[in-house]
């Protein structure tokens, strides 16, 4: 569903009753093998709490309230009889009560010529058989047109939920004369705790121990800023900005999801804030990355040629990723998962393969470059970036193995009270590089050290090559030393002695 900011005011005012709203604008019916379908939504419900009224208004309850169905047929239709309009509330498990087919051929929903010669069903009408695990399931129920009349309207209807789990709505019927039918009205799903449809609930709690974490991670690097301020240099900056972007997402998120349990209309505006801001963070947090590989403000002041694909890079992969957010989560409130379409996922896997193959290779030249130099202050902590960088790609790789094989097992959805943990995962694997990063570079007394030294890198760079040139030979000390080897002996020294001196700058 998509809401205005001022649409969404409106609702909120003109609502009498708070709850996860599933609304239908003139929806069409679409072909489904033999029957025209419009998919009402799909939530994981749990069973209601224990309550001593039966009322479906009770705050421990869960329920399915219908108001205000109806279905508008053309003027058209409205001369011609039609068969009723239905709707069919089920639970995932029960799936299979819906529909049937005849001597093993394709499933139908609506009786076919053969089903009804069989005796099991009515020609026309929807084939549903009660369940044996949910006794009085599937909920089916709908209205009839009368002559000449272009609306029916479904009665209002509350279905109280008691038993947990993936439930589905959908409205049928079988009526080719009705091929220009169109739905209005909503439906009104609750959980015991709240409005939150059951795959998001839990995401209100992570993103709050999720936002406790950015603020403890935020005043331990805040006040080693605020101490070595002075000794700061432009990675650490960076740093900065993600960790204060990261903030900012998690309250957003925090946010967004109460108040999406508190009046079960998803607030499009913070969505949409708290969406922006994490593909700002994912952005800024890979071209931080690429550019620290690539040894920026440790061992060369700035990118050169390569700052145009930098940028150029890290804006295309901020459109593709904000624009899968957007479809992923404004407006979003049935519990379907990967409804998004793969040219919109693809892109953006693309360039974070892209992103991570340009990373490792900048990484192995940087460490070279480091070896050569024998800058081994620097050369330790690449070292312990690259293998944090290591880890998390080989994690994310295994994780990614798991998603697809938890999808491919989960088509209908049955482990929706688990499939929270997946995009989660997701969130607490970038927290924990971003800290291992900020412990690897904190401001501290000694933050120059990882900074690009200008001048002084540059004749450290002299004084080695002239290190690995002169290789003064060994002399026993009973020796006596004559006076031209005395000098070179001495002036080997002097050399030695610039060396530490750059070992104490390292």
């Amino acid at each position: 569903m998509w809401f205005s900011s001022s649409s969404l005011a409106l609702l909120l005012c003109v609502l009498s009753v708070e709850a996860s709203v599933h609304e239908y604008a003139e929806e069409r019916f679409a072909t489904k093998g033999n029957a025209f379908v419009v998919h009402g939504g799909s939530e994981g419900i749990y069973s209601s709490a224990p309550t001593q009224s039966t009322s479906v208004s009770a705050n421990g309850d869960s329920f399915i309230r219908f108001e205000k169905i109806t279905f508008r047929r053309s003027k058209e239709s409205a001369n011609l009889s039609s068969r009723p309009v239905h709707a069919i509330v089920f639970e995932v498990e029960d799936r299979e009560t819906i529909g049937g087919s005849a001597y093993g051929g394709q499933r139908a929903v609506c009786c076919t010529g053969d089903l009804a010669k069989l005796g099991v069903c009515t020609e026309g009408e929807i084939i549903h058989r009660p369940s044996t695990k949910n006794p009085g399931w599937p909920q089916v129920f709908g209205v009839s047109f009368e002559a000449h009349e272009k609306v029916a309207t479904l009665p209002s209807k509350s279905i109280l939920i008691t038993k947990t789990g993936m439930y589905n709505l959908y409205f049928i019927h079988c009526d080719l004369k009705l091929n220009d039918l169109v739905v209005e009205g909503k439906t009104i799903w609750k959980n015991p705790t709240g409005y939150l449809p059951g795959r998001m609930a839990p995401f209100m709690n992570f993103y709050g121990f999720m936002s406790l974490a950015f603020v403890i991670l935020g005043i331990f690097w805040f006040s080693q800023y605020a101490r070595f301020w002075r000794e700061v240099f432009p990675l650490q900056n960076c740093i900065t900005l993600v960790i204060t972007l990261g903030m900012f997402e998690m309250a957003l998120w925090y946010f967004e999801y109460a108040e999406f349990n508190e009046t079960g209309v998803r607030p499009t505006g913070i969505t949409v804030w708290a969406v922006t801001f994490g593909t700002v963070k994912r952005t800024v947090a890979r071209v931080i990355l690429l550019m620290v590989s690539m040894g920026f403000g440790v061992v060369r002041p700035s990118l050169g040629g390569l700052t145009s694909k930098v940028i150029l890079l890290g804006l295309t992969f901020f459109v593709a990723s904000e624009v899968l957010e957007m479809v992923e989560n404004v407006g979003a409130v049935s519990d379907l998962s990967g409804k998004a379409r793969l040219f919109l996922v693809l892109p953006v896997a693309i360039l974070d393969a892209f992103f991570i193959l340009w990373i490792f290779t900048s990484l192995s030249a940087t460490l070279n470059k480091l070896q050569a130099r024998r800058m081994m202050v620097k050369l330790d902590i690449y070292r312990k970036f690259t293998n944090a960088l290591a880890v998390t790609v080989v994690v994310s790789v295994g994780w990614i193995c798991y998603e697809l094989y938890f999808k491919s097992n989960d088509v209908y959805n049955e482990q929706w009270q688990n499939a929270w943990i997946i995009p989660a995962f997701w969130q607490v694997l970038s927290f924990s590089l971003l800290f291992v990063i900020c412990v690897l570079w904190a401001p501290s007394q000694n933050s120059t050290r990882y900074a690009y030294l200008g001048d002084a890198s540059e004749e450290f760079d002299k004084d080695d090559t002239t290190l690995t040139l002169i290789k003064p030979s060994l002399t026993p000390a009973k020796d006596v030393l004559s006076a031209p080897e005395a000098r070179a002996m001495q002036s080997s020294n002097g050399l030695s002695k610039g060396g530490d001196e750059e070992d104490k700058i390292e």
